[in-house]
């Protein structure tokens, strides 16, 4: 089993709600939802009935249809699922809870019963045709769940004293001995390859560390990725389909902006809201917004006509961007571990980037601006993190080089200007840790540990 933090959310969930609330956790398709359930129903209850909405038979779908008599609904699960259910020591899970509305709207009725807890599970939870003609409980806690974060990756692999060295090293602000440092890279490039979904990452530890067997995992994901898109609402399948595909082709360009006109001629940002949501609700993707001016706040001053559309799983985007025979061939591998592969590599660095900071909780913001006598963005921050103070605000700047030799004059310009502002700059880079000016340049396994 891979060890997940997330079942210490849960375990919270458990001690400080005592059955007054169910939890409901969000999350892409194929990231362990399921699994996790599970594991905390075997662990800490007497019983657990899993509900799978993909393959209810119609006998558990239609107790739905009468919850006046609770004593016939709890029933008919226990004799369907041939397990028994004890008075607050078993726990129910309605899994993938999104083909089944009408069992999201009965929590409010199951939770008040107060017999049993409930973990519910799924994605696009919020899509509209999954929220249509259904009362919203409030009896529901929500807990977004990522693919595996670095952390979880390296005590994987075994390298949970690696983990706390690089967590004292930046705690005490000391950069890594050059041994530790260069494994530490060595890990974190074997992360952006193959990701932090679970299959895929069970793939490549159980077979020797092999690439390609985690490529073919990650490769049968973006097929179902692709199934669901395909079942999206009629009227913009289309379109989700279109900007999905284009995302490496987006994030490969210097702006790595989402250009509309590459799908449509004449394209406009408010037919694409609905899509674009649609990607972010379903977690593939975690969208990055232009900020026209950070120094007053990022969400008063969002562009939702300038947007970043990023995977939300790193090793995801190496194979939807990358042939198979690129992949068969090892030759990517070799070039990525090498530090050879330029362009796509700060893709690839970008996207990483953008993934921890979405699996911490925090929105995702850019900054550009132009010099009209240069004709060029002469400012270009790739995120802006807020200390989410409403008395204190302070913005934190970070650019992200995938490359060990770089310019700083952007972050260096930002904080000039926003000095009054800024808080903690920094540039996530492959070398080790260092301050210059002021200015934080951290490794990005460093980044990814870090609070």
């Amino acid at each position: 089993m891979i060890k997940r933090k997330i079942y210490q959310k849960i375990l919270d969930w458990k001690k400080t709600t005592n059955g007054k609330k169910a939890l409901l956790i969000e999350g892409a398709r194929r990231i362990g939802k399921s699994t996790v359930a599970e594991e905390f129903g075997k662990n800490e209850y007497k019983s657990y009935i899993i509900v799978d909405f993909n393959v209810a038979g119609k006998k558990v779908l239609s107790s739905f249809d009468n919850l006046n008599d609770l004593d016939i609904f709890f029933q008919t699960l226990s004799l369907e699922y041939n397990t028994r259910l004890y008075n607050r020591e078993s726990l129910i899970v309605f899994d993938e809870i999104q083909k089944f509305p009408k069992a999201r709207e009965a929590i409010k009725y199951l939770v008040a019963d107060g017999r049993y807890d409930y973990i519910e599970t799924g994605s696009l939870i919020s899509i509209r045709e999954n929220v249509e003609n259904i009362t919203i409980p409030s009896e529901e806690r929500k807990l977004k769940m990522y693919p595996l974060d670095f952390e979880e990756f390296m005590i994987y692999m075994g390298e949970e004293l690696l983990v706390e060295y690089i967590k004292d090293c930046h705690k005490k602000r000391f950069p890594l001995e050059r041994e530790r440092h260069n494994k530490a890279m060595h890990l974190f490039k074997e992360y952006i390859l193959v990701g932090g979904m679970p299959q895929s990452v069970i793939a490549f530890k159980e077979n020797g560390r092999d690439f390609y067997a985690a490529d073919i995992e990650k490769r049968d994901i973006l097929e179902l990725y692709r199934d669901d898109i395909k079942k999206a609402t009629k009227r913009y399948n289309s379109r989700v389909s279109a900007i999905f595909e284009n995302i490496p082709g987006y994030l490969s360009t210097h702006e790595k902006k989402v250009v509309l006109s590459k799908i449509e001629s004449g394209a406009v940002f408010d037919r694409y809201d609905e899509p674009l949501f649609w990607l972010e609700d379903s977690m593939i993707c975690n969208l990055c917004y232009k900020c026209n001016d950070p120094n007053v706040g990022m969400a008063l001053n969002k562009n939702e006509s300038a947007v970043k559309c990023y995977m939300g799983d790193t090793g995801l985007l190496v194979s939807h961007a990358f042939a198979e025979n690129e992949i068969t061939e090892q030759a990517l591998y070799t070039s990525i571990m090498n530090g050879k592969l330029s362009l796509n590599e700060g893709m690839l660095y970008e996207n990483v980037i953008a993934q921890i900071i979405a699996a911490k909780g925090k929105k995702l913001y850019f900054y550009t601006r132009y010099n009209a006598e240069k004709r060029r963005n002469d400012i270009e921050i790739d995120f802006l993190l807020s200390n989410e103070s409403k008395t204190n605000y302070r913005i934190n700047p970070v650019e992200v080089k995938s490359s060990k030799n770089y310019s700083a004059p952007s972050i260096e310009k930002f904080v000039e200007i926003f000095k009054r502002k800024v808080e903690n700059p920094m540039i996530v880079h492959p070398k080790n840790l260092v301050e210059v000016n002021g200015i934080l340049r951290m490794p990005p396994y460093m980044f990814a540990l870090c609070e």
